[in-house]
């Protein structure tokens, strides 16, 4: 865990294939305003034996937020799903959240059957192979980013051990099911964030999600994809930090 800064407390749930260096350059820009807190989710964590569920990720974020005063989260993709789990089942704990473009269920499950060659391509040591059809048949990502992903993994042996968490990490959304009942119920502010040039799937999981929370608003950032962590690190720390300070 990385604890930086003081003030209102800013708890980070990095997305697929992170850890808790992924959002560095955001909070980098938060921690002479706000207490910035970034953990390396339990479904990231290689020691941890397989598989985490949901329910054992909210229960890590209920341990770290428990000793901070009423922190805000912000989740990444599959992160702001896990934030809005723990929202769910905690929501005295947490003053509100930043939720950039999480991959809820709506209808049908991501990954199902689609996820089966990615398996398979673990099973056969080939974690490049699977990472390319996770990112072009689930995350939609489009062939020339899957497969440039799928080169870099390969200059970082080391990244492949996360290849068969990012693919378990989606087992434990369509685990869940639909919850957008479940989410009407969260009534502490909530910010979406989304980037006009990311998957279409994932602004229309936003209009859903948007639709059900009774205290959402909604940003979105002009010339950006999924990550603008990475490519935008100012844009989203100012987005964070005007919603944590209000």
């Amino acid at each position: 865990m990385i604890d930086e800064g003081r003030g209102r407390a800013i708890l980070v749930l990095h997305g697929g294939m992170g850890d808790e260096t992924s959002w560095s350059r955001v909070t980098d820009l938060l921690r002479d305003r706000f207490r910035a807190v970034r953990i390396t989710r339990r479904q990231y964590q290689l020691d941890v034996p397989r598989k985490v569920s949901m329910a054992d990720e909210v229960a890590e974020v209920r341990e770290v937020a428990a000793k901070l005063e009423r922190p805000v989260l912000v989740g990444h993709s599959s992160g702001a799903v896990l934030a809005l789990e723990a929202l769910a089942a905690d929501p005295d704990l947490y003053a509100g959240a930043v939720l950039y473009e999480p991959p809820i269920v709506v209808d049908e499950p991501l990954g199902g059957a689609k996820l089966e060659p990615a398996r398979a391509a673990i099973a056969a040591g080939k974690p490049g192979r699977a990472l390319r059809i996770f990112l072009r048949e689930v995350a939609r990502s489009g062939p020339v980013l899957a497969a440039v992903a799928g080169t870099v993994l390969g200059a970082k042996p080391e990244l492949a051990g996360r290849v068969e968490r990012q693919l378990d990490d989606n087992d434990a959304i369509d685990a869940l099911g639909c919850r957008l009942t479940a989410y009407a119920g969260i009534e502490v502010p909530v910010l979406l964030l989304g980037g006009d040039k990311s998957p279409a799937h994932l602004g229309e999981r936003l209009d859903a999600l948007q639709k059900a929370l009774p205290r959402a608003d909604r940003l979105t950032m002009h010339g950006q994809g999924h990550n603008a962590e990475r490519t935008a690190p100012a844009r989203v720390a100012e987005a964070v930090a005007r919603f944590a300070a209000s």
